[in-house]
């Protein structure tokens, strides 16, 4: 008679890392509340913690796309990933700047304000629209290019480190067999990366705890009556989006995308405290690989994803930039709107997924548009810190649907294990810290 297999020992609520961030943002929320001075304090914990996690974002990359490459027994594998995923990226983001212009129509969030620009405190928003101005397209691709490949590792820039990585893994697949050791090395290094990317989220919760502490302190829950709105026409709008526009590209591809954010649940609340869509970068590349996805189109997908597919910041464009429009009582045509599209097509892309980001963006395409005055973005400057959240979140559910749709058109993933990742199947890696399941 066989022994029926033991099964394996459930973990207590509490050891799980999205409980644990969820219970320090409400107690964040609560001191920053009642003890404004302490919340705004506890700043440095916030952003102690994204700087921990930075530290390691640029290995991460690199050995990713490295030994992803490297690994593709054909070269041209690797340019067409890439131009599958710029093209899906042009099609999803030119749908988020349209959906934010739909809405912004339908809604009007900012009628009846009747608010003169002249009135406006310019000074607010003038750092922001000088980090605009000195923007450009050329300046933008020189800052692709690092000084050296060692300072693309230390610069602390997403596109550097991805340019030298995917130069180093073609050179690498090019040597072929005399390179292996190198390969080699490359993958021992990443199990000791992906480890002290475990270690470092173990602190997650102190730094969500100290990022909203900080949030709620400074700018206070009042801030949002007046702009209310706008808040909640953009939260609202972002959800829409989600569930609409990336369920309907999910449900195409064959998984639920309610699944995939129950999935990530523990880097969406990590990504909510902290309002940096990069505090969960790297346990994004670790979970979806082990959710069946190819390393390679992972590495190439997701980093390039974060600087060019940033649909909670498109939706904010829009939405933002006819707020003011219509809270100054300017009228723009359906002409000009369209040229407000096609002006913020151009400036979202390169935007980082950090906060403030969108803010600057929306400056950049306010400065190109003269119809609508840069001066108005102080209007929203005391909530913009609120619209951060819903921004990261959006930007990293659509980078995670990206991955999952381009390794699925390149039939570079694994189905079943994707499946049973997203159903909870594989509870013993989908529930452990980021990181273990590749070692143990």
């Amino acid at each position: 008679m066989s022994v029926p297999a033991a099964l394996p020992k459930r973990r207590p609520l509490y050891a799980h890392l999205y409980v644990q961030v969820l219970v320090a943002i409400v107690c964040g929320a609560v001191v920053g509340h009642v003890w404004p001075g302490v919340g705004e304090a506890l700043r440095p914990l916030g952003d102690g913690f994204i700087k921990l996690v930075k530290m390691v974002i640029a290995p991460v990359i690199f050995l990713t796309v490295v030994t992803g490459i490297a690994g593709m027994r054909e070269l041209a594998a690797v340019g067409r990933v890439a131009a599958k995923a710029f093209g899906y990226f042009v099609v999803v983001s030119t749908l988020a700047l349209l959906v934010g212009l739909l809405v912004a129509n339908v809604v009007q969030p900012g009628a009846g304000m009747h608010v003169d620009p002249r009135t406006l405190n310019q000074s607010a928003v003038a750092g922001y629209a000088h980090q605009a101005h000195e923007s450009s397209v050329a300046g933008f691709i020189m800052a692709v290019i690092p000084e050296t490949m060692v300072s693309a590792l230390t610069s602390g820039s997403i596109l550097q480190t991805l340019f030298v990585a995917i130069l180093f893994g073609i050179a690498l697949s090019l040597v072929g067999e005399p390179a292996r050791p190198v390969l080699d090395l490359a993958e021992r290094v990443m199990l000791v990366v992906f480890r002290l990317v475990a270690i470092l989220m173990r602190a997650a919760p102190v730094g969500a705890f100290g990022a909203i502490a900080f949030t709620v302190g400074k700018y206070g829950a009042g801030s949002l009556i007046g702009l209310g709105g706008l808040v909640a026409t953009f939260y609202l709008t972002s959800i829409l989006f989600v569930l609409v526009v990336l369920g309907a590209i999910a449900w195409a591809h064959g998984f639920s995308i309610l699944r995939l954010i129950a999935y990530l649940k523990a880097e969406l609340l990590l990504v909510l405290g902290t309002s940096s869509s990069e505090a969960a970068l790297p346990s994004l590349i670790d979970k979806l690989e082990r959710a069946g996805c190819d390393k390679g189109v992972v590495g190439l997908v997701v980093p390039t994803g974060y600087s060019f597919n940033l649909d909670g910041t498109n939706i904010y464009m829009t939405l933002a930039a006819l707020f003011i429009a219509q809270a100054c009582g300017i009228h723009l045509s359906w002409g000009e709107q369209f040229a407000l599209l096609g002006v913020a097509m151009l400036s979202s892309k390169g935007a980082a997924g950090v906060t403030g980001a969108g803010f600057i963006t929306l400056a950049a395409t306010l400065s190109i548009v003269p119809a609508v005055p840069v001066a108005g973005m102080a209007l929203i400057l005391g909530v913009d810190r609120f619209m951060s959240e819903c921004r990261s979140l959006t930007n990293f559910i659509g980078n995670a649907t990206a991955a999952i749709v381009v390794a699925t058109w390149e039939r570079k993933i694994d189905t079943r294990q994707l499946d049973a990742a997203l159903a909870g199947g594989d509870r013993g890696t989908a529930d452990a810290p980021v990181g273990e399941s590749a070692v143990v």
